[in-house]
C-alpha cells in the first residue's frame, strides 16, 4: 500500500495516499463528534530514546491534544506501558481540554481515565513474575550481552538490546530463548524496535483499540503508531473499515519498521509530524 510522507505546512492537513485513508479523513472531518483518535506513545507522541524511563512526550504534544480532544469523541493513548507511567511521562493529568482522553495501558489491560484520574485493572498474570525471576539467569546463559537490560512493566517484562554493543545480534540471539521462556509460563513474545516483550496472550493494541472503538460507538478512527506492536492496531482499523467504520492509518516515520510504513495511509515525520497532524486537525475543526 502506498503512503504519503508529511511535507505540508504546519497548519495544513496532509493528503492520504489511499482512497480508504481519504474516506477515513473525510468522515472524521464531517462528524468529529463521533471520531476516535488513537495514538501510540513511544515513537509516536514521544521520541525514542535509549532509556525508556527518560522518554517524554514531545513538548507540543499536550497542547495539540488539548486543542483537538474537545472536538472529537475521544482520544485514546494505546501503549504497552503501565498507564500511570504513560500519564506521568506524557504530562496528561489535570490538563484542561483533555477530559476526553483515556490511556489504555498494558495493551488495554489497564485503563486510566482523565475524568476520574483513576486506573482500573484486573489481577496480573502469574506467569509474568515467574518469567521475570528467570530472566537474569537466561541472559547470562545466552552470553550476557553488554548493554542488554530488563524493563519492569508490571503486567509485562521487556528485554532491550538498543544499548548493547551489537543491538541486532543481541536481539536475534535472544529471540528463541525468550520465546521458550514465554511458552513455559503461558506468555507470548512481542518483538519491537530492539526490544522483546513477554506478556500474557490476548493483550495487544488491536484488541484494545477495537474494543474501545466499539464501546464508544466510534463513527471513524484515526490511529498513529511507529512499531511492530502497532500492526495489530492497523489490523483493527482494517476490521472496522470492513464493517463500515472509516479509518485512517498513520505511520510515525519509523525507518526501522518498513511494514508499518507500507500499510499506512499517511507517513509523518515522527512525533513532530504527529503533533503537526493533530494541530492541523484541531485547526480544521475550529
Amino acid at each position: 500500500m502506498a503512503s504519503q510522507t508529511d511535507s505540508t505546512g504546519p497548519g495544513d492537513l496532509p493528503t492520504p495516499a489511499t482512497q480508504a485513508g481519504q474516506d477515513g479523513l473525510d468522515a472524521l472531518l464531517a462528524r468529529p463528534g463521533k471520531a476516535l483518535i488513537g495514538l501510540d506513545f513511544d515513537g509516536t507522541l514521544a521520541p525514542i530514546v535509549p532509556d525508556p524511563e527518560q522518554a517524554r512526550a514531545h513538548p507540543d504534544a499536550v497542547p495539540a491534544l488539548a486543542a483537538l480532544a474537545p472536538k472529537v469523541a475521544a482520544v485514546a493513548v494505546v501503549t504497552g506501558r503501565p498507564p500511570g507511567v504513560a500519564v506521568r511521562h506524557g504530562g496528561f493529568a489535570g490538563v484542561p481540554g483533555l477530559e476526553h482522553l483515556v490511556v489504555l495501558g498494558h495493551y488495554g489491560a489497564e485503563r486510566w481515565d482523565a475524568v476520574t484520574g483513576t486506573v482500573t485493572a484486573p489481577a496480573p498474570h502469574p506467569g509474568v513474575a515467574a518469567a521475570r525471576a528467570e530472566l537474569p539467569g537466561l541472559l547470562d546463559r545466552v552470553g550476557a550481552w553488554q548493554g542488554t537490560w530488563i524493563e519492569e512493566k508490571g503486567r509485562a517484562v521487556a528485554v532491550h538490546t538498543r544499548r548493547a554493543s551489537d543491538p541486532q545480534a543481541a536481539f536475534e540471539a535472544l529471540r528463541e530463548p525468550l520465546a521458550d521462556l514465554a511458552t513455559r509460563h503461558g506468555l507470548v513474545v512481542e518483538p519491537g524496535r530492539m526490544v522483546l516483550e513477554l506478556r500474557p496472550p490476548g493483550m495487544d493494541k488491536g484488541v484494545a483499540l477495537l474494543e474501545y472503538a466499539r464501546e464508544i460507538g466510534a463513527g471513524s478512527v484515526l490511529y498513529a503508531g511507529d512499531d511492530l506492536g502497532d500492526l495489530a492496531a492497523f489490523t483493527a482499523v482494517d476490521k472496522l473499515r470492513a464493517s463500515g467504520t472509516p479509518g485512517v492509518l498513520v505511520c510515525s516515520g519509523s525507518e526501522e519498521v518498513t511494514e508499518l510504513r507500507e500499510r499506512a495511509d499517511l507517513v509523518v515525520d515522527g512525533p513532530s509530524g504527529v503533533v503537526r497532524l493533530l494541530r492541523a486537525l484541531a485547526e480544521r475543526l475550529a
